[in-house]
């Protein structure tokens, strides 16, 4: 297995060759990360992998995952656009920026309409993967993230997004993320943040580990951020 440690605005997930991974060696070699991009097949500008959240779960997508494949890609073939295909999910479009960022096409966002969760008002949105954005004191998150991860209302878990409106286009906030707890950043989170709160636009959302853009048109979201080798 050839391996490297990448991170995005201190996500850090290994990213794993050849590994033929399953959910027991996941477990044991993901501690210390937010988890593992396994890489099941690579050519010159796209690619196959599976998301492992670091209790053996896999995930249909994760923004900062897909990044972090996609500038793996290009660093090893130069190309400058590569596709990555999430095994079971979507396929994400990404390009090389300037400054070390990649733009990657998420695709479709799905918003649904405000509701109640034990006393909770939040928003159900799907990027490929669930996530629920509550409006409130992102200081919370440690209680109300693990309280609405595993809920009956959502039965195969969901990502937990606490945020605050900071102005037009800008939005501040902290994440729970199924499977791994509290981390410092997320790409789906911060695309599920910007089209719960926002409509069509550019909206930049501040999370602990950093900035991330997301770029919202007729129910499509681009998001922008960075992605760098570690080891």
């Amino acid at each position: 297995m050839r391996s490297s440690r990448w991170h995005a605005h201190g996500n850090v997930y290994l990213l794993a060759e050849q590994a033929d991974l399953t959910p027991e060696r996941v477990r044991a070699g993901a501690p210390g990360t937010d988890g593992i991009v396994e890489v099941l097949s690579a050519g010159d500008d796209e690619a196959e992998v599976v998301i492992w959240n670091p209790d053996g779960s896999t995930a249909e997508l994760s923004g900062n995952g897909t990044r972090i494949a996609a500038k793996w890609l290009a660093a090893r073939t130069g190309a400058e656009t590569v596709q990555i295909r999430v095994r079971g999910g979507r396929t994400v479009t990404a390009h090389m920026l300037d400054g070390g960022l990649v733009e990657t096409d998420m695709g479709e966002v799905e918003v649904s309409e405000p509701e109640t969760v034990d006393g909770i008002e939040l928003i159900r949105v799907s990027v490929g993967n669930p996530h629920a954005v509550v409006r409130g004191n992102p200081d919370e998150i440690g209680r109300i993230g693990p309280l609405l991860e595993t809920h009956e209302r959502f039965p195969d878990r969901t990502n937990v997004q606490i945020v605050h409106v900071d102005g037009p286009g800008e939005v501040s906030g902290r994440i729970w993320e199924r499977g791994v707890g509290e981390t410092t950043a997320s790409g789906t989170s911060a695309v599920a943040v910007a089209a719960a709160t926002h409509d069509d636009g550019d909206v930049l959302v501040r999370f602990p580990g950093g900035d991330l853009r997301v770029r919202l048109e007729g129910g499509r979201a681009w998001l922008t951020g960075p992605a760098e080798r570690l080891d």
